[in-house]
């Protein structure tokens, strides 16, 4: 299965994004985590869904971000509210086999 992150971009402070994961096939059966890579740091883990729809969140982002899911079309997506700068890194979803090539989140004014 690949995986194909989009929707990042530009955005000011307390602004929001929708970033998308899709599939290439079924990841009905699978737990899908974000995680995102700032420069000069090491990938940090963002927010897991169970294939049941059960959501965990990193404390950074608690209250913030939403992760859900669409089983029917393949797709994982992260809602993320009231960003802050430090929410600038290259964001990427997996299933703990394989990555996508990420999308970029800048959030500058």
């Amino acid at each position: 299965v690949q995986l194909v992150e989009s929707g990042g971009g530009l955005v000011q402070p307390g602004g929001s994004l929708r970033l998308s994961c899709a599939a290439s096939g079924s990841i009905f059966s699978d737990v899908m985590h974000w995680y995102r890579q700032a420069p000069g740091e090491q990938r940090q883990w963002v927010a897991l869904i169970t294939s049941g729809g059960t959501t965990t969140y990193s404390d950074s982002v608690k209250g913030r971000f939403t992760v859900s899911r669409d089983n029917a079309k393949n797709t994982v997506y992260l809602q993320m509210n009231n960003l802050k700068p430090e929410d600038t890194a290259v964001y990427y979803c997996t299933q703990g086999r394989t990555w996508g090539q990420g999308t970029q989140v800048t959030v500058s004014s």
